[in-house]
């Protein structure tokens, strides 16, 4: 069995080596055609549409019918015969002559496959010897449409012939792993796509609509257009897709979409021809009111910007090429004639399209045409050079070939050396030397390949206008460079530019109205990201951009204003001159010193009679003094607290309330020993005025250490309080050292309590000269005072804790100065009678 295989294969081998290499099928016949040492293939949609023939599957399928032709494209094909006979005549290639084969893929990718085959294999029906001879074609320009152009480059690749396209812009095309051989002389969507993002964006048109060719060039270009516009915060409404191909009813439920829609502005990523079906069913509905932006594939399209059209496309937007000028391309147009080859039907249908004529008429009332028809005349689509864009690509693509050609040939520019061995290349040589072309065509402008086929994305923004005759020209309005940096890439040029409804009002296309500053945007559930509703920003937090995501909160020391659009400094709070609460406040102290000056005054005046000599007049001085000074510290406490401030307002209560009370102990002392001193039998001894001094002197001292290590560890210091209030600041003084105070206050607890006690021991003292029960009353009001005031203190915010150590200071200096001097008062001045040694010893002599 196994060597009957064998057999097998040995004889089939050797019948296929001697067998000739055949064709099967028919093959293609191109267009236009001309002979030359190197030829350069071409494919273009020369007609729009195709005509299918129904399939029997009992006979071979008939050729394919196209239909329409398309000025534009023709206008292509000419350019690229200009070109060639162009460099035929500069001497670029010496002694070698290019010629071309120029094929009509309809607009098709059937029709484009079938066009890749008849330029790769030749017309021959029989190959000399054997399948593996070189390929018909040196090099491919086309296609027009991307997805024609990745059947073609697909179709070429495995035999590394170069395809260079002049108007497949999709960006899938740039994969070099799939399309190796595959170059093009028109930027990739991948910029373009962006480039309108970014326009978008820049209008404040943040929700629009897309419609979309339904192939590899509106679905790819559009992906990308999405992508970018989210990172940009545009959102789309709605992305429909369509073809030329498609029923009727499908492109009309589109445009109903459209229509229905409320975003004001539409991307349209479209082909021609389906942007010709989709306007005449616009058209059709009367859409009117957008704001068309268009990709570089229709909105230079002379033929549709029309009267007609611009009722639905009025004002169009959209980024295109740079366009350029080739000089003697005009004249070369407009010498076009059937008699250039007369059996051509290419050329014939052309004539007879353009002047609406026949050579010869099939039907009656068919105007004759003579040939003697003039080019001149018209003014369509084919002789208009005035926006030469694409037609500029084709430009640049044959002359690539050419420099590629010169290259890889080893030519001299000069003539003094020959191009030879036109038929020796070696498959991937031209490919590799069109990698690395880098020249100036005569316009002046530079033509090279990236590494992946590519030329630098350089985009000019168009709008249209019309002139002053009605008619629409393309005004350029700003540009997109991708090789500048980012921020640079997207540039407005200063001219004014016309809205849809030839207004000069830019159109509104929101899905929700901005968020004004001091609001954010808040995502409504189950709606894109543009969709939202605007929440004021809480107290404390601003927003001072139009549509903020979120609100920032204010630095500490800064608050939100009434509209929450800006952070204010805080309102400062502290217990001032200029406030009610510090006006009451100072008024009462004042009236505290000016009480206790009277009071001085009249013991001073009074100072030989008995119940003033009885009191102590040196010791009552010196308490009327601490007691002035009680007053006078409480104004300490009030005004805006700075660092010596705090430090001279706790110290000075401090020590004048430490002599105060050392005063008010010493007297109880004194008052306690001279009447323990005066009782019969008693050898309890007197306590003599310099121990009263001394008393005075140590008590307060001691107070003064306390403080001073107070101020030396940890002093008080000013500080900005944000805990009690979130919208304000209180301005206090912290402690410092918190041991400190309370040591202070404490130890004038322990000089009040040690009066207190001594006091209630002499409290059945004789009545005339009582002052313990004096000194036992006002220390129970000192000391309710300050017990009191420890939650009050703890508990009051802000300012009113400065307030109540302020009340608490006055109540207990009042107490004092009312229950130990006013009675005194009272009798010098208006009991004269009691004022007398008699009566302050009588009760006492009496007792005892």
């Amino acid at each position: 069995m196994f060597l009957h295989a064998f057999l097998l294969l040995c004889v089939f081998k050797v019948k296929g080596e001697k067998a000739n290499c055949q064709m099967i099928g028919n093959p293609e016949y191109p267009q236009l055609s001309k002979d030359g040492d190197v030829i350069i293939g071409g494919a273009f949609s020369i007609h729009s549409k195709i005509t299918l023939q129904p399939v029997s599957f009992t006979e071979k399928p008939q050729r394919l019918i196209c239909t329409s032709l398309n000025f534009r494209e023709f206008r292509f094909v000419q350019t690229m015969i200009f070109a060639i006979d162009e460099i035929n005549k500069s001497g670029l290639l010496p002694n070698i002559s290019i010629g071309y084969k120029i094929f009509d893929s309809c607009g098709s990718t059937l029709a484009s496959m079938r066009s890749a085959v008849g330029l790769i294999n030749g017309q021959e029906l029989t190959a000399h010897e054997t399948c593996l001879g070189h390929s018909a074609v040196q090099a491919i320009i086309g296609e027009s449409e991307s997805s024609s152009t990745i059947v073609m480059s697909r179709a070429t690749g495995p035999f590394k012939i170069p395809v260079i396209s002049h108007f497949a812009t999709c960006a899938c095309l740039s994969n070099r792993k799939e399309y190796p051989s595959f170059f093009r002389t028109i930027p990739s969507d991948y910029y373009q796509s962006r480039a309108l993002a970014q326009l978008v964006k820049y209008f404040g048109w943040t929700w629009v609509g897309a419609v979309r060719s339904d192939n590899d060039y509106g679905n790819n270009g559009m992906a990308t257009f999405v992508e970018a516009a989210a990172k940009e915060g545009v959102c789309i409404e709605y992305n429909e897709a369509i073809l030329r191909t498609n029923s009727k009813e499908s492109i009309a439920k589109v445009v109903e979409i459209i229509k229905k829609g409320t975003a004001k502005v539409l991307v349209a990523f479209l082909a021609q021809n389906e942007m010709d079906v989709l306007l005449e069913e616009a058209f059709a509905q009367n859409v009117t009111g957008l704001q068309w932006v268009g990709s570089e594939s229709w909105i230079t399209a002379r033929y549709l910007a029309t009267e007609t059209t611009s009722k639905v496309i009025s004002s169009a937007l959209g980024f295109t090429i740079n366009k350029s000028k080739i000089p003697g391309l005009k004249d070369f147009l407009l010498k076009v004639h059937p008699s250039q080859i007369p059996s051509n039907s290419l050329l014939i249908e052309f004539w007879e399209v353009t002047f609406g004529c026949q050579f010869s008429p099939k039907t009656e009332g068919v105007k004759l045409c003579t040939g003697f028809e003039d080019l001149k005349g018209i003014n369509n689509t084919f002789t208009d050079v005035s926006e030469l864009r694409i037609s500029n690509n084709v430009y640049k693509a044959v002359y690539a070939i050419a420099h590629a050609l010169h290259n890889a040939l080893a030519c001299s520019a000069d003539g003094n050396v020959n191009c030879t061995q036109t038929n020796l290349f070696l498959p991937g040589q031209v490919q590799e030397s069109l990698q690395r072309v880098n020249f100036t065509i005569p316009s002046g402008e530079r033509v090279y390949f990236n590494a992946n086929g590519d030329p630098t994305a350089k985009y000019e923004l168009v709008n249209w206008q019309k002139n002053l005759v009605g008619e629409i020209n393309f005004v350029a309005v700003g540009y997109y460079d991708a090789s500048l940096p980012a921020d640079k890439q997207f540039v407005m040029n200063p001219v004014n530019i016309v809205w849809a409804g030839n207004s000069n009002m830019r159109p509104r296309s929101v899905c929700s109205t901005s968020c004004e500053p001091g609001y954010r945007q808040a995502q409504i559930k189950g709606r894109p990201p543009c969709c939202f509703a605007c929440i004021q920003c809480p107290v404390g937090e601003i927003s001072n951009e139009t549509n903020s995501v979120e609100c920032i909160r204010c630095p500490q020391e800064y608050w939100s204003n009434e509209n929450h659009s800006l952070c204010v400094p805080k309102k400062v709070e502290f217990l001032s001159f200029d406030e009610n609460m510090g006006i009451l406040l100072t008024a009462v102290s004042l009236t505290g010193v000016s009480i206790t000056i009277a009071v001085g005054l009249v013991f001073f005046y009074f100072r030989d009679t008995p119940l003033v000599k009885a009191s102590n007049f040196e010791l009552s001085l010196l308490l009327l003094f601490s007691l002035t000074l009680c007053f006078l510290c409480s104004l300490t406490f009030i005004g805006q607290p700075s660092e010596w401030s705090c430090k001279l307002r706790h110290t000075a209560f401090g020590i004048t309330f430490a002599l105060c009370m050392s005063c008010v102990l010493a007297r109880t002392i004194a008052v306690v020993m001279a009447f323990k001193a005066t009782m019969p039998g008693s050898s309890f001894p007197q306590c003599s005025v310099p121990v009263q001094r001394m008393s005075v002197f140590c008590c307060t001292l001691f107070q003064v250490i306390i403080c001073i290590l107070w101020l030396t560890l940890a002093p008080p210091v000013p500080q900005k309080n944000t805990v009690h209030y979130i919208d304000k600041i209180i301005l206090e003084c912290d402690l410092g050292s918190v041991i400190g105070f309370w040591a202070v206050l404490a130890y004038i607890g322990l000089l009040a309590l040690l009066c207190f006690i001594l006091a209630f021991l002499a409290r059945k003292l004789p009545d005339n000269f009582n002052e313990a029960k004096l000194i036992t009353f006002s220390m129970l009001i000192f000391c309710a005072v300050w017990i009191t005031f420890i939650p009050a203190y703890v508990s009051s915010p802000g300012k009113f804790t400065v307030a109540v150590e302020i009340f608490a200071i006055l109540a207990s200096s009042f107490g004092l100065l009312f229950c130990i001097f006013v009675p005194k008062c009272y009798i010098i001045i208006f009991k004269p009678e009691k004022n007398t040694r008699k009566h302050l010893m009588g009760k006492a002599n009496t007792k005892s």
